[in-house]
């Protein structure tokens, strides 16, 4: 089996909209940290330079959204109430969702701006891929050649509402995308909006979930690795109790 690293990373040198903060403790700093916490809670004396090296272990401290990096959007992220019910958070998802047979829709030539459902339809018929229902399908806009520039996060395409809803009426539950949402750009969105006054062009890739249960993966990366579909994605999200998304380390599962 060939497995495919699908995941941008946590990165916190990169551009992102809500900065990541990474806060480093060297092992070295840890084994002095130590000593502290045993003396203050334990009054217990202890020396760094016993251990080898004088090190102890290090420590990552992190402050960053459930958004950022590659993650999942659990039902709760799109809104507080459902037409199917009160909407689930992350921990609540069914894990059989996240690994199941995977199609890479290709619609790098949409450039900036709203995938439509004729759009959609037409990149899945060129795969040749029957879509079974719990099938994964992965949008490859190609926005993730500008990770970790401001460009991300206003150069991508992303799903209307008719769109978003002929994937949910084949049995789809999750669907992907290599860019930094599955709606359009704000800026599109909102010019769009004021152009035409119609409030179905705002997130309504997004909305659909209230209307519909499904989970989104945002911020893939190497999506041009794949084939069009004869493989499999893993994409389990982080546990985090009552949240509306959750990181994952996305791969694609190739036999040979």
């Amino acid at each position: 089996m060939r497995v495919i690293d699908l995941s941008s990373p946590v990165d916190a040198s990169g551009w992102e909209p809500d900065p990541v903060v990474h806060e480093i403790m060297t092992p070295a700093e840890g084994a002095v940290h130590m000593a502290a916490e045993m003396k203050e809670h334990f009054g217990l004396d202890f020396d760094p330079a016993d251990l080898p090296g004088g090190e102890l272990l290090s420590l990552d401290t992190l402050t960053l959204t459930s958004h950022t990096g590659t993650h999942v959007d659990a039902p709760s992220h799109y809104g507080s109430h459902g037409a199917y019910g009160r909407p689930r958070h992350i921990d609540e998802m069914p894990l059989d969702w996240f690994l199941r047979p995977a199609v890479v829709l290709d619609v790098r030539d949409a450039g900036t701006g709203v995938i439509g459902a004729d759009r959609v339809a037409e990149a899945l018929a060129a795969t040749g891929h029957d879509v079974q229902p719990l099938d994964i399908v992965l949008l490859h806009t190609g926005a993730s050649r500008y990770a970790g520039t401001q460009r991300y996060f206003t150069d991508f395409a992303g799903l209307d509402g008719p769109a978003t809803d002929y994937l949910l009426d084949l049995g789809v539950r999750v669907i992907g995308t290599d860019a930094w949402s599955l709606d359009a750009p704000f800026g599109h969105m909102i010019r769009t909006f004021r152009e035409t006054g119609d409030r179905s062009v705002l997130w309504p890739a997004h909305f659909a979930g209230r209307r519909r249960e499904y989970c989104q993966v945002e911020r893939l990366a190497q999506l041009d690795a794949l084939p069009a579909h004869g493989f499999r994605v893993a994409c389990f999200p982080v546990k985090i109790t009552g949240a509306g998304a959750g990181w994952t380390r996305a791969v694609a599962l190739i036999d040979e």
